[in-house]
């Protein structure tokens, strides 16, 4: 399987580079030599870290102004995404120093199995143990997983149905909720099922519908943050905290919708959770005029379009959920759905956005955004871009193959 997957990843990757729109200036793929460096780039790239990273006890986030990576401890919620993306480049391209390394760095985050304090345990415990037990079935990864998500359960308020997101800002918000928190909605629902403990069930579907009834505005679009009254469940307000304004529609939040909501469909066949998915995309590609090369703003109402950073996180997260999505839709839809996730990662993989060798940073995407109104990581690489960059290939190569 591993030696398949590698032969379809540098085919795809080929293919990617080959078929972008020259017609498209940001796109532009300029000669032959670009087109034929690009897949043996991300194994360098990814080789390169391995290298830069030998024998750390933290894992990389970004670049920083001074153009150098950022590490982070465990507790941090991007730790567990470096990790994911060395379990992927195990399962892309059979190298077993993907294996050992994608190991070295998983046991980094072992301690956050009991850390209730965060509702990242999702993104944190789910893309780097939980990518490593799929791959290699270690009781020792299971363990860690079920009770890491043991511990997210005890974010749960009955009173308003919800899993607690941040505990900080408590000067702001007394209960956020925020988008972001459906993603970490998968590590329960594995947790159901290898468990059979209904209470992960039940939780997952009460945040998922609370956050479909109070989240989202007439258009489809989503606030970030929603503040509900821990004692009564009343919502107490609606923000964009990472977004241009309260009333405006963050890039990666409704990346992280649409990807929330189809897992959500995934894991229970609830068609609520199917259309929820489907108006979100319809928001995007049609209500939205997404930017040419579909990789879009890090806010899709940020006032200086076109001069604003672009978010290729948020393009990533989109492309991943839509080669899932359009599985679920009828085959004569199925193909619009394949064709955007196709574009965005022809954009992605271009020269515009994807680091070449030459880039002394071990990063495979560029111009990603993390909170512009915070001034924290605009327009640099991210690691989390890469995350769901390197899943968009693999989802493609499994519907292309």
């Amino acid at each position: 399987m591993n030696a398949m997957r590698k032969i379809s990843f540098f085919i795809v990757l080929i293919f990617l580079t080959v078929t972008c729109d020259n017609s498209k200036p940001a796109t532009q793929i300029k000669n032959e030599n670009d087109i034929s460096v690009v897949s043996e780039e991300v194994s360098k790239k990814l080789k390169q870290s391995i290298n830069e990273y030998q024998g750390m006890t933290e894992n990389p986030r970004n670049i920083d102004e001074n153009g150098e990576v950022n590490f982070v401890p465990s507790r941090d919620w991007c730790s567990g995404f470096y990790p994911g993306v060395l379990w992927y480049a195990w399962e892309l391209f059979g190298d077993s120093i993907y294996l050992e390394q994608a190991h070295n760095h998983t046991i980094i985050l072992e301690k956050e199995k009991i850390n209730g304090k965060t509702h990242d345990m999702g993104f944190k415990m789910y893309c780097s143990y939980g990518n490593g037990y799929r791959l290699t079935n270690d009781s020792a990864y299971r363990a860690i997983l079920i009770e890491s998500a043991y511990t997210l359960t005890t974010r749960f308020n009955e009173k308003i149905g919800c899993l607690r997101s941040w505990d900080h800002n408590t000067d702001k918000w007394d209960f956020p909720v925020i988008i972001d928190n459906m993603m970490n909605l998968e590590l329960l629902f594995w947790a159901f099922k290898e468990t059979g403990d209904s209470l992960f069930y039940k939780i997952s579907v009460s945040h998922a519908d609370k956050t479909i009834e109070n989240h989202f505005r007439a258009d489809n679009s989503s606030f970030h943050v929603v503040d509900y009254d821990p004692e009564t469940g009343r919502v107490v307000k609606k923000n964009t905290h990472q977004g241009y304004s309260d009333e405006s529609a963050w890039a990666r939040g409704q990346a992280w919708g649409l990807y929330g909501y189809t897992m959500m469909y995934r894991e229970t066949k609830d068609e609520k959770y199917l259309n929820q998915a489907l108006k979100i995309n319809d928001f995007l590609f049609i209500d939205k005029n997404m930017p040419e090369d579909l990789v879009p703003y890090w806010d899709f109402d940020a006032p200086g379009i076109p001069d604003e950073p672009r978010d290729a996180s948020a393009a990533a997260i989109i492309a991943s959920a839509l080669y899932e999505l359009g599985n679920y839709v009828e085959p004569d839809k199925k193909e619009m759905f394949f064709e955007n996730a196709d574009n965005i990662v022809y954009s992605l993989a271009s020269d515009t956005y994807f680091c070449s060798e030459a880039e002394t940073h071990s990063f495979l995407l560029d111009h990603s955004t993390g909170s512009k109104p915070g001034n924290s990581e605009v327009d640099t690489p991210i690691i989390y871009a890469d995350y769901y960059f390197i899943e968009a290939l693999i989802r493609k190569i499994d519907i292309d193959h």
